[in-house]
């Protein structure tokens, strides 16, 4: 960090051009506007580049080095790309531009020789906590710039919101540090947002006050990370970095459009992937999938991949074939390390880089065979049948009519909720079926339920399906649930948000 911060702060003095260089996704998004917008705040020469997916694929290449010379760089800071980059960066360094290096994901034996390199992950760090984003390790960078100057604490207050929204979108741990900056962020996103982060909640219909990490994934991480699937996501950063409150919305508009065109071509692709698995998958003996075809959008597939996960439960590998090289999206389950089962196969792959539960990787069409072989080979070993099961861990069950304000604030306190901080879970056994079930919207389950007096509506999405396990004549179920508000028309109401659910053939005597 010192190596990081001196070099920096050497650049913004001297008035030398610093190019930022980031990843396409919401957390390389984010973190390109939080160091862009910081820097600029002190009147650096910076500007940023993220490169287009299609025309100029994933990471710092020698291609993008070239492109960072023509721009007269002085000094190239990567975030959340560049820890694997060894050849990039030794080629800027004989260029004459310096590098620092912001990431957050898995480094190789060997490392790039940078200028300096944040990483929690490297072996011999020992910053108290591997599990930031990369928009907190470049927040850490922006940190340690203002307390070498003595600048205000409460100057980075300002993007926060966007550390929040990094963070919350790339799935990282909400435990630690993690919880605390997206606490911190939450707020400022529902009180005193940003101009760009405000134009794109009005777009994205989200009210405000009610937002929370779901939201941000669900609702405004698909619209960041539609730019960069589909195009460039430099239009992202314009939009969370300017000034100009017309210009944001006009940019919150263009994303809007660019995710309803992602859909359309996710939902195609998703039918596609579907085909190909009744020809190549059996789920009695492959514990991974691994699909590949021509033509498939490289921008989707990463989606597509998660959707099949949610189905199968299983690691699953998605690639698009274009003039021989394959490349495409590895995506995993909890129990299953898709990054160290990339590296056992390291010797068939042109590139690849990521973590535990999310990957990217790119192979000649030649070595998919074996590649396939090998990988499942490697799942069949280090998976059990078991794991091949989804699991609920229930923290508690609960009688109907204890479910009050007091036990909600309760469960507040314990939020902003994500992974490793998931939100409580609690069971209710022999509840009467009051009303229901019905499958409504796009494939989600409503019922009504009762115990000892108290009613309650539960809504499971995507949980269409279990439906036909219900019959019609069904009077007693148990459920598992997360208790949430719910805002409709002004009304407020707590709802059960089901997990799942089962019949009963009686109601138990201890809730009779």
């Amino acid at each position: 960090m010192d190596k990081a911060v001196e070099r920096t702060i050497e650049a913004v003095m001297q008035r030398q051009q610093i190019l930022i260089y980031g990843d396409y996704d919401v957390d390389g998004v984010t973190s390109v506007a939080v160091l862009y917008s910081f820097l600029r705040d002190m009147g650096g020469e910076v500007s940023y580049h993220i490169p287009d997916r299609s025309s100029e694929g994933y990471g710092l290449t020698r291609e993008s080095i070239d492109s960072a010379l023509a721009r007269k760089t002085d000094l190239l800071i990567t975030v959340d790309t560049g820890i694997t980059a060894i050849d990039a960066v030794r080629y800027a360094r004989e260029q004459g531009i310096d590098v620092i290096i912001c990431d957050h994901h898995e480094p190789a034996s060997e490392l790039p020789p940078a200028n300096a390199i944040l990483d929690p992950k490297r072996k011999e760090d020992t910053y108290c906590f591997r599990e930031l984003a990369a928009v907190g390790v470049t927040y850490k960078l922006a940190q340690g710039i203002s307390r070498r100057l003595e600048l205000e604490e409460d100057r980075l207050d300002q993007y926060i919101d966007l550390v929040a929204i990094g963070s919350s979108a790339d799935i990282v741990p909400l435990i630690d540090e993690n919880r605390i900056i997206v606490k911190m962020g939450l707020d400022k996103i529902n009180y005193d947002c940003s101009i760009g982060v405000e134009a794109l909640i009005r777009v994205a219909g989200i009210r405000k006050n009610w937002l929370d990490v779901n939201q941000i994934v669900f609702g405004m991480a698909p619209r960041i990370n539609a730019v960069g699937r589909l195009g460039n996501a430099e239009r992202a950063v314009e939009m969370l970095t300017t000034r100009n409150r017309n210009r944001a919305v006009e940019m919150a508009r263009i994303l809007e459009t660019e995710n309803n065109r992602r859909k359309s071509i996710d939902s195609q692709t998703l039918k596609e992937a579907r085909q190909l698995l009744k020809q190549r998958f059996d789920p009695a003996t492959d514990r991974a999938i691994i699909l590949y075809q021509e033509g498939w959008h490289p921008g989707v597939i990463g989606i597509v991949a998660s959707r099949l996960i949610e189905q199968y439960h299983r690691p699953t590998i998605m690639l698009t074939i274009e003039k021989g090289l394959a490349k495409g999206s590895a995506r995993s389950i909890h129990s299953f390390d898709i990054f160290q089962a990339l590296k056992e196969c390291e010797d068939l792959l042109e590139q690849y880089g990521g973590h535990k539960y999310a990957a990217g990787l790119s192979i000649r069409e030649e070595n998919l065979p074996e590649f396939e072989r090998r990988f499942l080979e490697v799942a069949k070993r280090d998976l059990t049948q078991g794991d091949l099961v989804p699991r609920l861990k229930i923290d508690g069950t609960l009688l109907l009519d204890q479910i009050d304000t007091e036990l909600l604030n309760i469960i507040r306190r314990f939020a902003p909720f994500g992974p490793r901080n998931k939100p409580i879970l609690f069971a209710s056994f022999g509840v009467e079926l009051l009303k229901g079930p019905r499958n409504v919207g796009s494939n989600h389950l409503l019922v009504q339920v009762g115990q000892n007096g108290a009613v309650f509506n539960g809504i499971g999405y995507n949980l269409g399906p279990l439906v036909e396990r219900i019959p019609a004549s069904a009077h007693f179920v148990d459920i598992v649930y997360t208790i949430e508000e719910n805002e409709w028309q002004g009304q407020v109401s707590v709802q059960l948000y089901l997990k799942d659910i089962r019949e009963i053939d009686k109601q138990p005597a201890e809730t009779a």
